[in-house]
């Protein structure tokens, strides 16, 4: 019974895979067919949405009053600066690094580095790790999109996120409202804070690119969800 279980696990996984690969596939295909100046306004149109999205967000205080800001556990700075490290790196789903992330790729990476190993997916991250109201977010901790929870980043700290958005994309800094917000989740709730903190230098052209990530599960990215802040 255990080896019937397993193979309909590995036929289901094997559905999942083939249909992402496939939804893929028709990803690049319309963005091959699109001229230089077509990407452009694309780009363009992209970048005044989350710009909107990330003052609406702001404005609405999800992230609290403005204040001094929260510095991360030890471990926290070491995933902070691996994925600070990773940036310009390009998106491929599946992928772990080092040469190439998708969304959860990067964070569980990021964390592993750190020495705090966490679940593989957004999804299993969502499920199992402790929430954080967004309003007590300190860097490292990780922000969970659309609302299967199909896109996660790590937050940078300053309404920032380091992620891997989508094919097409590479690992950059993004506004932490570019993408619908469901809410964060936090790999060491047990740790202390760090008592002073120096943010990692950003490397050049670090917020260049597309910030909307990838919802794998056909999630649209529109306008920001009202996020859940209730801790866990």
């Amino acid at each position: 019974k255990a080896l019937d279980d397993q193979q309909v696990l590995a036929a289901r996984h094997r559905e999942q895979r083939d249909e992402v690969r496939r939804r893929l596939g028709q990803v690049e295909e319309l963005l091959a067919s699109l001229s230089t100046g077509q990407l452009a306004a694309l780009a363009e149109l992209e970048r005044t949405r989350t710009a909107e999205r990330q003052e609406e967000f702001l404005a609405s205080g999800a992230l609290g009053a403005p204040g001094p800001a929260r510095t991360p556990t030890g471990a926290g700075e070491r995933a902070v600066r691996y994925a600070v490290e990773q940036i310009g790196k390009p998106y491929e789903w599946g992928a772990e690094g080092p040469a190439a992330y998708d969304c959860s790729g990067l964070t569980s990476e990021a964390w592993a580095a750190a020495g705090t190993p966490v679940p593989r997916t957004s999804q299993e991250q969502w499920a199992e790790l402790e929430r954080v109201p967004l309003d007590r977010l300190r860097p490292g901790d990780l922000v969970v999109y659309f609302p299967e929870a199909t896109h996660v980043a790590l937050y940078l700290g300053d309404g920032m996120v380091v992620q891997a958005p989508r094919p097409g994309a590479r690992v950059k800094v993004s506004p932490i409202a570019a993408n619908p917000v469901l809410g964060a989740v936090r790999p060491d709730p047990d740790g202390e804070p760090l008592r002073q903190y120096e943010p990692p230098e950003l490397p050049e052209g670090a917020t260049e690119g597309s910030d909307e990530g990838y919802a794998e599960a056909g999630a649209p990215a529109g306008p920001a969800a009202a996020p859940a802040t209730s801790a866990r």
